[in-house]
């Protein structure tokens, strides 16, 4: 069973769909899936209106850290998605640490102090970590780095 985290009112953060959970994404109003794991492409959304899917590889790792540019490429993506109204999820494996890190640079991206979004998020998942040291140095880079 899909485990997602409605964050704001476009923006959402869980754990990798199956496609029998493309239905339920639709349903929510979601257009883009956010994919964060190397380890797991997307899969096929073979619905005559599919939902559209961006794949930035990255691992769970403080030895490897997400690369920016490919924060801002999904930033750039859900800021015109949400802007032609709508919804965003972005997921890892256990929407925790990657997940987290697209939907906070998501947030940044719409105005959102890092620290506001990394509490937001936290509230809204509990089982985020956007704390832990190799994600948070992301966010706030993102942050110095973003300029829309």
């Amino acid at each position: 069973m899909l485990d997602l985290s409605p964050i704001t009112e476009d923006l959402l953060i869980g754990t990798t769909p199956t496609p029998q959970d493309y239905y339920h994404l639709r349903n929510l109003g979601v257009r883009l899936v956010i994919n964060m794991r190397l380890e797991h492409p997307p899969r096929p959304d073979l619905h005559p209106a599919p939902l559209r899917f961006l794949w930035l590889p990255t691992v769970d790792s403080p030895l490897l850290l997400i690369p920016i540019r490919l924060l801002r490429r999904g930033a750039q993506a859900a800021l015109e998605t949400i802007r032609q109204g709508g919804k965003v999820y972005a997921h890892c494996a256990g929407g925790r640490h990657r997940g987290v890190a697209m939907g906070a640079a998501i947030l940044v991206a719409q105005g959102c102090p890092p620290e506001a979004a990394i509490a937001l998020i936290k509230s809204q998942r509990p089982a985020a970590d956007p704390g832990i040291f190799y994600i948070r140095s992301r966010i706030l880079r993102f942050r110095r780095t973003w300029d829309g």
